[in-house]
Parts: C-alpha cells; structure tokens; sequence
C-alpha cells in the first residue's frame, strides 16, 4: 500500500538525489504537467516542450530504477487550476499520509506549498541537493545588515571549496583573468568556431499537446529539440564545451557576431538549461572544467578556464543567494522609477536596430542568448529607454529555456535594471553604441550610425544614453565609477546637450518605430 507521495517538479531532475538511493515499495512519485507552470508567464515554445521531455525521460528513468511513478501529461491535469488541487486530489486517491516535496527554487511555488493545507498528512520538505550552499546556511553569506559583494562571495566560495587554489592563494595569482579575455571575435575566428553540441530530440508529441490545451506561448521551436532532456545528453554537452569550447571560452565570452554558421552560439557551454533543471550537478560542472585545464593546460588555459568557474562557483551561486535573501520585496523593486512599456518589437524582432534584431531574433528561434546580448543588448536598451521592470522581467524569464526565476531575477531587475538601487551591481550597466561597435560587427549592417548621436540615422543607444545620464544625475554624478562620465556631460556644449536630449526624446516618444 502506498503511504509517501513525493513530489518532483520540473527543475527537480536529479538523478543523484538522496531520495532515490533505495526504492520503497510504499513511495509514489509524482510528476505533472500543470497548466499553473506553463501560464505564470508567456514561456518560448522551446522551453515548455523541453521540459515536458525532461520531465517525461526523468519518470522513464526512475521506472527503469523500480521506482513506483505516476508522469501526469496536460491531459491528465487538465481539469486542475492549481498544483495545490492536484496533490490534494491523488493524497486522497492514494490514501497518502505523508507528502515530501523538495524546497521548490521560486518563491511561488514555496509559499503556495507551505501555506497548503492537507488535513490528516504530514507535509515534509527537504533540500534539493543540487546546490553547493543549502538554503539554511544563506543568511550566513548573505546577511540581512550588511550587503555582500560577488567578488568577496566568490573569493570565499573558492577557499572554501579549495578550488584553483594553492594553498590559501588563487592558483596563478590572481583571482580574476577578465584582464586578459573579453575580447572582440574577428570574422574569421567566428568562422573556425566548432559546431555545437546539439540534439534532435521528437517533440511532436509535446508541440500537439500544447497547442490542444491552449497553452500561449512565444518563439518557434522545430520538431526535433535541440536542447537535451536526458542526463546523458547533458552530460555529452558537458564533455563537448570541455573539448571543444573551454580553450577559447573566456577569450570571446563577450564577443558579438553574426559572422559564421554558429554566431549564436560562439564558445558558449549553453549547459544552464540542464544544470537549472539540475539534470547536472553545479560541482561536476566545475571538475570537469579543471580536469581539462590540468589534463590539458596548454590547450585550456587557466585564463580560460576560471572565468568559465566564476560563472557556477561565483555568480550562480551569489544571484540564488541574493534572491532568497531579498524576497518577496525585491520583486517589486523600480528603484530608477522606470514604466515605459516594452517596445512590440521584443516580440517578433523586427526592428532596424541590427544588434537587437539579430539578438531577439536568436531568442526566438533557439530561446537562448548570450550573457553579453542578454545585458549589453537588450538589457541595455531597457535600462537606457527606462523600460517597466515587471515587464523587462516577464520578457526574460519567458523567452529562454535556461530562465527559472531565482536566476532571472537578480540577473535583470538587479543587474541589468539597476532598479534594486545597487543590491547587486555597483553601477548601472549603461553603454552607448560604443561598446557594442568595439565588441561586435553588427554596426556594419545596421540602419543606424553608431557615431552619431543626433540626426535621422543617429544610434538610439547614443542619445537614450545620455538621456539616461542627464535624467539621474542627481543619482549617479557623484558615483566613484562615473565621475568621468558627468564630468564629460557637463562640459558638453549646452545646444549639444539640448539637441542630444531632444533626439532621444524623439526616440522615446516613438519606441515601438525604432
């Protein structure tokens, strides 16, 4: 008789999880596909079909172990409006008398399960197992009085994991190789960048059940997905971006290109799909990128490979902290006052902006891009032209496969926003066309000027940057890191600033145009 219903969610997909080291007869694990999931947020075609496999490969796996499953498709969950309905529902068809969950990544989903009411079953949570901090020892990292800083979490977090380390002392001096990477990528070397690792997994069965329950979502998405569903997969991925990616990983990571076949992807890993639905284990990650090095350190350089660490060790880890330690109220942070809404054109791509086209465009077709266009491009724009936040968010945390909101959130209201005031970044990420132009080759194709700052073909990114500038002076012009920046705005000609301020009003006036 089965007494235990055990609740998988699909960003639960652990393999290695304690749970499943002995398989109890009594124990019932239950995964769904639940409306409630796909309809938070519009989500890319691609990332509700991809998870739906996962989920699907995850609960043939577990049978194949002995486990006892019960994989509920949209078919089966149809007629549930919550997943609080859904799990009352079968502890009553099961005569269940204890229900485990796994603390849930979203803040949501946490609050919707612990303010559930069962009469008569004992609820229980447990970690997930997958991240290197659990949730109980965060305010430790993170305390309440004092902000924390990524670069001192990520120094913390490599003495006390001991990696790249020797000793009490980075391993080759220095803590951080940006220095010496973040380089622009010549059309040639975009050209001898390797294939991808990508896969052709059937999705026609996930596509039809989605379109018959009217699930709204965006993007396209083939009927063979490219991104992996099973451990194995995932795994392979992680053994081609060590192979093939890692040795020139930190050298273009900040690159911008649409030269060659694979400019969408360049070196990137792509892995945050399978480690956000924790098909892969954050540490393994990180040991097999150093197992490269050392196996190989002449083809996979330690400057390589510890901005690739930086990532996993320092930032994945230090944007869940921020997250868990500044929700519910973080969400709703608009520090910069921002409420234009999102231009139409972050829905289909059209516009004659070439870096935001090509940007978006890439979201939609693959629902994934880049940590550069995700905050130098389209996060940039957002920021310049003082786009709402709660819409800057949905956008994001709906357009691409790896977006689950513990990781989206500091990542775009804090980060790329600026609108928690400063919690995570210690200045805003405000760039004019000049970066872009220096970083990529979009410009050479584009219908704007990047040198230009006023006039019919003047760059957008140029005025809405120095309309950004002008407009929260008061905030930012005795900033330590932007003295510069106002000490050149200040000493612009009066009619330059005028006829810059008024370009970009132009443009703000008619976004959707743009």
């Amino acid at each position: 008789m089965t007494s235990t219903l055990r609740l998988i969610l699909g960003d639960q997909l652990n393999t290695h999880h304690s749970w499943f080291e002995q398989v109890d007869p009594n124990c019932l694990y239950l995964m769904a596909e639940l409306k409630q999931e796909t309809g938070y947020v519009r989500h890319h075609l691609q990332k509700v079909a991809a998870i739906f496999l996962a989920m699907e490969a995850f609960a043939r796996h577990l049978r194949a172990q002995g486990h006892q499953v019960l994989h509920l498709t949209l078919d089966e969950t149809q007629r549930f409006d919550s997943l609080p309905q859904l799990l009352m529902h079968h502890c009553a068809l099961h005569e269940i008398t204890r229900l485990q969950y796994q603390s849930p990544d979203e803040f949501r989903l946490e609050q919707q399960l612990a303010q559930m009411c069962l009469p008569g079953i004992e609820v229980e949570s447990v970690e997930s197992e997958h991240f290197l901090l659990p949730r109980s020892v965060l305010g430790d990292y993170f305390p309440a009085d004092r902000p924390m800083k990524m670069e001192t979490f990520y120094r913390r977090m490599r003495r006390e994991q001991d990696l790249l380390m020797d000793g009490d002392q980075p391993k080759g001096g220095h803590w951080n190789y940006d220095a010496r990477n973040r380089n622009p990528i010549s059309d040639m070397e975009a050209l001898a960048v390797p294939s991808p690792c990508l896969f052709a997994n059937d999705c026609r069965a996930a596509l039809i059940r989605i379109e018959r329950h009217g699930v709204e979502t965006l993007g396209r998405c083939p009927e063979q997905l490219i991104w992996p569903v099973t451990r194995l997969q995932a795994l392979q991925q992680l053994q081609h971006f060590c192979r093939f990616l890692l040795p020139h990983f930190g050298q273009f990571q900040d690159a911008l290109t649409e030269s060659g076949p694979y400019a969408w992807t360049l070196y990137h890993a792509r892995l945050s799909f399978a480690l956000n639905t924790k098909m892969l284990h954050p540490m393994e990650v990180i040991r097999a990128a150093i197992a490269a090095h050392e196996h190989h350190p002449q083809e996979v350089a330690l400057t390589q490979v510890e901005g690739f660490v930086r990532q996993i060790l320092g930032w994945r880890e230090y944007v869940r902290g921020i997250y868990w330690s500044k929700m519910p109220d973080y969400e709703r942070l608009n520090e910069l006052e921002a409420h234009r809404p999102l231009p139409s054109w972050f829905w289909n791509g059209e516009t004659r902006m070439r870096c935001l086209s090509q940007a978006i465009g890439q979201s939609l077709d693959y629902g994934y891009a880049h940590h550069i266009q995700r905050l130098m491009v389209t996060g940039t724009f957002c920021l310049l032209a003082g786009i709402a936040p709660d819409e800057v968010d949905q956008w994001y945390l709906g357009i691409y496969v790896d977006a689950f909101q513990w990781v989206e959130l500091p990542n775009t209201r804090g980060m790329s926003q600026y609108a928690d005031g400063g919690v995570l970044a210690t200045k805003p990420y405000a760039a004019s066309a000049n970066y872009l132009n220096k970083m990529g080759n979009h410009c050479r194709q584009c219908a704007y000027d990047p040198k230009a700052k006023v006039g019919d073909n003047a760059c957008p990114y140029n005025s809405l940057y120095w309309h950004f500038i002008n407009r929260h002076s008061e905030r930012f012009a005795h900033h330590p890191r932007m003295g510069m920046i106002y000490r050149h705005w200040f000493g612009m000609d009066p009619d330059q600033q005028q006829a810059v301020l008024a370009q970009a009003e132009n443009y703000l006036n008619g976004l959707d145009e743009l």
